[in-house]
């Protein structure tokens, strides 16, 4: 099965795709959001990966609601994301985390907003946090309004753990969308996916979601923040919260943040940035050196993953788009969007930026 087919005549308009492993806490009440909150036409797919606590018992509960896939072996969440896309057939993909819950009409604002621009291939609502100790939202701070890049290439979340006052309550063109809650367009999903899915599965875990933004951002797409559209959602892998994240995980995230620049980065935008970027990665070295030894072994992992990657960043820069000049902007000490006006009114202006101070 084509993991970037086009929509299947007939088919939903938007497919959930949900990738589950021990989520059993959480899960009821992301299904229950889905089903109960939104007007627009869904279909689900589920994979649920290898859980050993009660999710599988609770998905069974949906098995006349959903699609569900049992795999046998926990596969990652970019490899379960790519075979719920693969099975998937509606013009729009929600990929959603088990530990999100949707507000009423979540989806029905995403859908509606991108259908505004052709161009745009990604879609994200505001995403407040829902703190692990506890059963239900209670916390009106931001978990994510779309992602951000700094000069270091590092990617965050803009307005992470900031008061949700109005500071983010305009839609926005931004630079990517958290995947734990965003919507892709199917043909969007066609163009930047490779042959082995549209999240690299070499990620396993962690980063995909800032990997396929930077690659959707070279081939000309847009992502759109849409303010209305408010979910819940617990991060577990959280700058507060490293410490606790097992350390497999924080592996993972060591070695992805260097495979995304392998396959991502320009010449253009290296040239610029190199003495911020070499500054941060000797002092994640430094890191797994003193502090997380168990983290090294990502870099054995990336030097295992470096001959797909490479063939993938000639690809990928055969096919781009974008120039260095509209990259940019992008890359900033502070969260860039570009005001959704300026672009939908008068699409032949030049781009107006702006930086939003944190705090």
């Amino acid at each position: 099965m084509n993991p970037t087919r086009s929509a299947a005549a007939g088919a939903p308009p938007v497919s959930v795709t949900i990738v589950t492993h021990n989520s059993a806490g959480f899960v009821d009440s992301c299904l229950e959001s889905v089903f109960s909150g939104q007007r627009v036409p869904l279909e689900v797919v589920v994979v649920d990966n290898a859980s050993t606590d009660a999710t599988r018992q609770r998905l069974r509960r949906y098995e006349r609601l959903a699609r569900i896939f049992y795999n046998e072996r926990n596969t990652g969440f970019a490899a379960g994301q790519n075979q719920a896309i693969a099975a998937s057939r509606g013009e729009w993909v929600l990929t959603l985390n088990p530990d999100v819950r949707l507000e009423p009409h979540f989806i029905d604002r995403l859908v509606e907003a991108g259908r505004w621009d052709s161009r745009v291939g990604t879609v994200c609502g505001k995403l407040r946090r829902w703190l692990p100790e506890t059963e239900t939202p209670g916390v009106e701070r931001i978990d994510s309004t779309g992602i951000y890049f700094t000069p270091e290439f590092r990617h965050f979340d803009r307005g992470w753990n900031e008061p949700d006052d109005g500071r983010y309550d305009r839609p926005e063109y931004v630079f990517g969308a958290c995947a734990a809650a965003a919507l892709y367009r199917r043909d969007m999903i066609r163009d930047v996916a490779f042959t082995d899915g549209f999240f690299d599965p070499d990620f396993f875990t962690y980063r995909e979601d800032a990997d396929v933004a930077w690659r959707a951002q070279l081939l000309g797409w847009r992502c759109l923040y849409v303010p209305e559209a408010v979910a819940y959602h617990v991060r577990r892998l959280a700058p507060d919260r490293r410490r606790s994240v097992p350390a497999r995980l924080r592996m993972h995230s060591v070695k992805n943040r260097f495979l995304m620049r392998v396959k991502n980065v320009t010449w253009g935008l290296y040239r610029r940035h190199w003495p911020q970027a070499t500054a941060r990665d000797l002092l994640v070295v430094a890191g797994c050196l003193f502090l997380e030894p168990y983290s090294l072994a990502g870099f054995w992992r990336l030097a295992q993953a470096l001959p797909r990657a490479l063939a993938k960043r000639r690809n990928l820069m055969q096919r781009r788009r974008a120039s260095d000049e509209e990259l940019l902007p992008w890359f900033s000490g502070q969260p860039v969007s570009r005001p959704v006006e300026v672009a939908v009114s008068a699409p032949s202006l030049e781009p107006v930026w702006t930086r939003r101070q944190s705090g």
